[in-house]
């Protein structure tokens, strides 16, 4: 039960402080007594009666709450001794608890491998080590009954401890574990929740949820746990609506109930009943003043005329910038801290000064070329000019070597290269040597040698 007593710190002479709930591994509790009248709170760790030895657990109820929590579990206190709370610990106490906390996962795994050597149709899920290390409880999954007698003798020859064996289901195997719910928050199981309760595929029904099997299982593959939490509220809102058997019927046509809202107390009709294109929303009153009409043999003319329109406020909501992240300059602020988030923006700014820059030339080439088309001189000077300096197409027949000069001469290339060179070397722009394109080439073939 997970409530908070509001009169815990206040004293009371008629309530019963002798009783407390103290919470083990998981979720195993148990009541104890205090015969010594230790001051003892909520929430603190005590050192507890077991059989065999002793066992330390943390304090999870007290005072009066006891008691309501054994009537609701149906637990009867009359007539049963009660184990008693000896001390609080000392530092040895929590250093021995605390080492047999660390051998529970060896010891599980290794029980593992015990039950699938004996062959056994069952699963260990978890292990608690009392802290005096003489005794220990294995939590198995298992589908049906299983003779574990064997088990219990090899467990307790390999691990020298009095063995418990206890079956839990898969709800509390989901808890032991831990996961992430659909929601995105932790497991209720293996958070705060610690009493299961039965939930039904009617809890889905009366919520007005679609019963698709993925959706509604959780983790453990049974109903979410969580489907309960609403269900009341539900169930409070759908006794005030009306039992609606036949559809409503008019003047113009029959509308039949497609869906219903039993928090804002709203139904829908529709002419059809498998389409639900046009819907009409009644309040529950007008629904509960048409059926009576039609019982008297009355119709409406029109069902519009009891249809509720949803009420929408022409004042605009109040907006206050409370937390500041409205600003458009919001991820500046931080724009110097990054040097590399800087050299990105350089970078861009670069791109688009020099994709301005093209888009210019661009237009300036585009401006002078409707110029040149709208002169026709122009245009018939540059045609004769593509038609002499158009290249005559190359030979490809092998040319003949050079005769080479005598003493005293110099290679022509030579004197252009030099020429060409000394012009550079000045200041003076280089002479394309290449002959006119009307300049006729003489025959360059071997010179004749006299005979």
């Amino acid at each position: 039960m997970a409530t908070y007593d509001f009169l815990e710190y206040i004293p009371n002479p008629l309530k019963r402080t002798d009783m407390y709930e103290i919470q083990f591994k998981n979720t195993r509790k148990g009541y104890f007594t205090n015969p010594s009248q230790l001051a003892i709170k909520k929430g603190d760790v005590v050192v507890v009666e077991s059989n065999p030895g002793v066992n330390i657990g943390i304090v999870t109820m007290c005072t009066d709450m006891v008691f309501k929590q054994m009537a609701k579990k149906s637990f009867r206190p009359e007539g049963k001794e009660f184990q008693k709370i000896i001390r609080k610990p000392n530092p040895t106490d929590i250093a021995r608890w605390e080492e047999a906390i660390a051998m529970e996962h060896d010891i599980m795994i290794r029980s593992r491998k015990i039950t699938s050597q004996l062959g056994l149709d069952m699963k260990i899920g978890d292990v608690e080590y009392q802290a005096d290390k003489l005794k220990a409880i294995f939590y198995y999954i298992a589908d049906g009954r299983v003779d574990f007698r064997e088990l219990i003798k090899v467990l307790a020859e390999q691990f020298r401890l009095r063995v418990e064996m206890k079956q839990i289901g898969a709800r509390q195997e989901a808890g032991l574990i831990g996961a992430l719910a659909t929601c995105g928050r932790e497991l209720c199981c293996s958070t705060w929740q610690n009493n299961f309760s039965t939930v039904g595929i009617n809890a889905a029904r009366v919520q007005d949820i679609s019963p698709n099997p993925q959706k509604l299982a959780g983790q453990c593959g049974k109903l979410k746990c969580c489907l309960n939490y609403e269900v009341d509220v539900y169930v409070d809102a759908r006794e005030s609506l009306p039992r609606v058997n036949q559809p409503l019927e008019t003047l113009d046509a029959n509308y039949f109930l497609v869906k219903t809202d039993a928090l804002t107390g709203t139904m829908y009709f529709s002419p059809d009943a498998r389409n639900q294109a046009n819907l009409t929303m009644l309040s529950i009153d007008k629904v509960k003043q048409i059926m009576a009409m039609n019982k008297r043999g009355q119709k409406p003319q029109n069902l519009g005329l009891y249809a509720q329109t949803p009420e929408v406020s022409s004042e605009e909501p109040a907006f206050e910038n409370v937390v500041g992240q409205d600003s458009l300059t919001r991820f500046d602020k931080g724009a110097t801290a990054n040097p590399r988030r800087n050299n990105n923006r350089h970078r861009d700014n670069s791109n688009r000064d020099n994709s301005n820059r093209e888009n210019s030339n661009r237009e300036n080439s585009n401006r002078e070329n409707g110029n040149r088309e709208n002169n026709p001189r122009e245009n018939n000077s540059r045609e004769n000019n593509s038609g002499e300096n158009r290249r005559r197409p190359q030979n490809n027949r092998p040319r003949p070597s050079r005769p080479r000069p005598e003493n005293g001469e110099t290679n022509s290339s030579e004197n252009s290269g030099s020429n060409s060179n000394s012009r550079q070397e000045n200041g003076e722009p280089r002479q394309n040597n290449r002959p006119n394109n009307n300049y006729k080439r003489p025959n360059r073939g071997v010179p004749k040698t006299e005979k």
